[in-house]
């Protein structure tokens, strides 16, 4: 009960992290305070994570445990995709960016994006399938968070703002709900 509480925690920063300098970014564009905010708030998604794993659901199973696998490998992947973007090379110049991006490191971004959306995707159809969170957030899950992901290239706007405003409200229900839930396994 304590990693699911624990983990539920860091949901709430999580999404705090994210829908914060989201709102702030609908006015400013991004900054160095946003970038910081982001980059690091994303080092909270693994706990999160496993804390939605924990609340057991209608269903379990083997599609259950490779969802959140997939999910847990794509939030790795994309958790170091996002400090990168916000952290380094958001201080570098366009054209290092684009040189950068240019070879095998777009690639890599391109494909870590691709396991965190297929991840997200998978085990968000987990939590609405086995209605052991409330389908407003689960939904917001698996839609808001891939979203991120694939808007992540474009210039910040009112639309990434209200996606990133989705996700953390998102992340803070489902959090909340994760925390006042038994857990799947004895802590």
């Amino acid at each position: 009960m304590m990693l699911q509480r624990f983990g539920a925690g860091c949901g709430v920063v999580l999404g705090l992290s994210i829908g914060v300098p989201g709102a702030v970014e609908a006015f400013t564009g991004e900054t160095t305070a946003t970038s910081l905010v982001i980059g690091l708030g994303a080092a909270f998604g693994p706990p999160a994570l496993t804390a939605f794993f924990l609340v057991p659901g209608n269903g379990s199973g083997r599609f259950r445990s490779v969802a959140y696998g997939l999910n847990a490998i794509g939030l790795g992947l994309f958790s170091g995709v996002a400090f990168a973007l916000n952290l380094v090379l958001f201080f570098l110049s366009e054209a290092v960016v684009e040189d950068v991006l240019a070879g095998p490191t777009g690639a890599v971004v391109r494909l870590s994006a691709l396991v965190f959306v297929v991840g997200t995707v998978l085990f968000g159809a987990t939590m609405i399938r086995d209605r052991a969170f409330p389908s407003v957030p689960a939904w917001g899950y698996t839609v808001s968070l891939p979203l991120l992901a694939l808007l992540a290239p474009l210039d910040d706007s009112p639309l990434t703002s209200a996606v990133h405003v989705v996700a953390a409200a998102s992340l803070i229900w489902l959090s909340a709900t994760a925390a006042s839930r038994r857990t799947l396994v004895p802590a």
